[in-house]
């Protein structure tokens, strides 16, 4: 018999997102450690290995920032938020919530311009001569998906402020 899960769709959503990420910090590894093993043991490389490289830290980075948003694991300082009290600590946290959905939204329309400007100008890898916009356009993706659980974040702090509860009782403060 089928197990329903008890997870909302906005959990679905975040856990697709984060593990999506984690998928990208393995890729990464993955190329950093074959280039290196072919390099040191076969005196070869991989075509554009360098160019792979850059582009898919790009894509980290941006996967990344969508995964620590939501759980508040990006760097905080926490001096007011730590004597606060429980009233302040929600203002400040949406406060600060909603200051990095701006800053994420902006950062978001901008790199779709770098996406566009990459594609129309037909910007490629030095060996394969491969173009490089659809790496802009998937960290893109990963910034939008940071935009998408910045705003979950935000509303569930808005709205159900325990939904946000970490194991060790914070908000991820």
């Amino acid at each position: 018999m089928a197990q329903h899960s008890s997870k909302s769709p906005f959990d679905k959503i975040i856990d697709a997102i984060e593990w999506t990420a984690a998928l990208f910090v393995g890729i990464v590894a993955l190329n950093i450690f074959i280039a290196v093993v072919l390099r040191k043991f076969f005196d070869t490389a991989i075509p554009d290995s360098y160019d792979f490289g850059r582009l898919l830290l790009g894509i980290l980075i941006f996967w990344g920032i969508a995964a620590t948003s939501y759980r508040g694991g990006h760097i905080t300082v926490d001096l007011l938020w730590t004597y606060a009290s429980p009233r302040w600590k929600r203002y400040i946290d949406v406060f600060a919530t909603l200051v990095l959905l701006l800053v994420v939204t902006v950062q978001t329309i901008m790199l779709f311009d770098k996406v566009a400007m990459t594609f129309h100008d037909h910007v490629q890898t030095y060996d394969l001569n491969l173009p490089t916009w659809p790496f802009f356009a998937v960290a893109w993706m990963g910034d939008v998906s940071a935009v998408l659980l910045i705003t979950i974040r935000t509303w569930r702090l808005l709205r159900d402020p325990e939904a946000l509860q970490h194991p060790t009782g914070g908000t991820g403060h």
